[in-house]
């Protein structure tokens, strides 16, 4: 009698305890960073979010931080209407100073994040003493250098900055006599990565444009790297789900969608796994029942022998 108690015990315990567990497989995802907010498709957490955006934020200290393969840069601003982002890189020459040595981050992303992940056409990178075998500068005096202004902005006006005075001498206009000007102005799609080492640059700025409002001069231009995000994959998907009051994330072991229901995912929407979630909580509640006879039997197991 006592070995067959114990078998039906081991049974009891074999079927319970998944059951306990698994109703604690529950994922809420973190909405917030500080003061920033945090929505899809961005994720602080693994499985959360859109999977082309996984391991790109990072909540360090209330701080939210941007990490790709050039560097890691902090998060002023999500714009999610405009699908945008304001990065900051403390190594990024501004009007007040001039950071050299080749210390800025610059900005270079992963091939496979480059289709829905790139600068805004509207933001200038002015690239700071570079070297006459810069890429940039190939075939130097005689090809057209790539230097220019990005939507108004640009190194003529940069000159006028007071971190300059510190520099020196400015060679400005179209000849520059022996060697490449101290700053040369491009957007990211002309040269479709900043990557400081490979162009020989000793250091850069980044600014972009807030029209239709139109700045007098650089030291009212909006400093850092404005980046543009686009959703590759199943918008309708997380509509209905958010429509049903779920959050969007991901499988992370087969990146497929998942809506977050709760206490349980769903791969549709929340509306579908609604009977399910019923039926779970009844297993549960024979879960606890099963425990509390459990408890029962081993209690009167002596009395039985």
């Amino acid at each position: 009698m006592a070995c067959l108690l114990m078998f039906i015990l081991l049974v009891l315990f074999q079927a319970i305890i998944p059951v306990v567990l698994s109703h604690g497989n529950a994922q809420t995802c973190r909405s917030y960073c500080g003061n920033l907010t945090v929505d899809y498709p961005f994720a602080t957490q693994s499985g959360c979010g859109h999977p082309g955006f996984r391991d790109l934020l990072f909540c360090i200290n209330d701080v939210l931080m941007f990490h790709i393969s050039s560097g890691s840069y902090r998060v002023l601003d999500i714009d999610y209407a405009y699908q945008s982002l304001t990065l900051h890189d403390p190594h990024m020459s501004t009007c007040d100073s001039i950071v050299l040595g080749g210390r800025g981050n610059g900005f270079v992303v992963e091939q496979w994040r480059s289709p829905f992940l790139n600068p805004t056409t509207d933001n200038v990178f002015m690239l700071i003493e570079c070297s006459a075998e810069s890429p940039l500068f190939e075939g130097f005096p005689g090809k057209h250098l790539p230097c220019g202004n990005v939507s108004g902005m640009g190194c003529e006006e940069y000159y006028n900055c007071p971190a300059w005075d510190i520099i020196g001498p400015k060679r400005v206009g179209p000849v520059y006599g022996s060697g490449p000007p101290e700053c040369c102005a491009v957007s990211f799609e002309a040269i479709k990565a900043v990557n400081l080492t490979k162009l020989g640059c000793q250091g850069y700025s980044s600014a972009y444009s807030l029209a239709p409002l139109r700045l007098s001069g650089p030291d009212g231009w909006s400093y850092g790297i404005r980046v543009k995000y686009s959703i590759q994959g199943n918008e309708a998907f997380c509509k209905a789900c958010e429509a049903t009051g779920g959050t969007c994330g991901f499988d992370i072991d087969g990146n497929s969608d998942l809506c977050m229901c709760g206490s349980w995912n769903s791969t549709s929407n929340c509306d579908s796994v609604h009977s399910t979630s019923n039926r779970i909580r009844w297993t549960f509640m024979d879960a606890i029942a099963g425990l509390l006879m459990t408890e029962i039997i081993w209690r009167n197991l002596p009395s039985l022998q």
